[in-house]
């Protein structure tokens, strides 16, 4: 039987973008795009694995995270049942830098996998016709 996981996103904004990446299902044939963050580790707090995974996957510290709210994402991926809560968390990196970057590169330690982080509108993302996950995350964007 499967576990549920808890996990912690940042919702890094740059005006009227969101810091996110892109991923695909193969099993759905299925690409789409979600946020950056990770698993909360025992102990752990979930804003402090808001703030660590940040720094882990993109190599910036992020300051003052605060909670938007929770989510419940009950999903299949890649032909496997999942079932997570995510705290989704409002931060801003410590390095305004950051946010002149198109693109940003990042790495992911537990899969060892590279990937690459856009700041996309979530109507770039609604043209594409690729979800943004978990469900339920437009409610804690920007109105436009």
């Amino acid at each position: 039987m499967g576990k549920i996981k808890a996990k912690s996103f940042c919702l890094m904004r740059n005006g009227e973008r969101i810091l996110v990446y892109r991923s695909y299902d193969p099993a759905k044939d299925e690409y789409f795009w979600r946020p950056l963050g990770g698993s909360i580790e025992f102990g752990e707090r979930s804003h402090e694995a808001a703030i660590r995974e940040m720094l882990e996957e993109t190599g910036h510290r992020v300051e003052n995270p605060k909670l938007l709210g929770v989510y419940e994402n009950i999903f299949e991926y890649d032909g496997k049942p999942g079932h997570e809560i995510v705290f989704l968390y409002d931060a801003a990196f410590a390095d305004r830098s950051v946010y002149d970057q198109q693109e940003l590169p990042c790495y992911e330690h537990g899969n060892d996998r590279h990937f690459t982080a856009e700041w996309k509108s979530l109507e770039e993302i609604k043209r594409l016709r690729e979800p943004l996950y978990p469900e339920g995350l437009e409610k804690a964007l920007p109105r436009t």
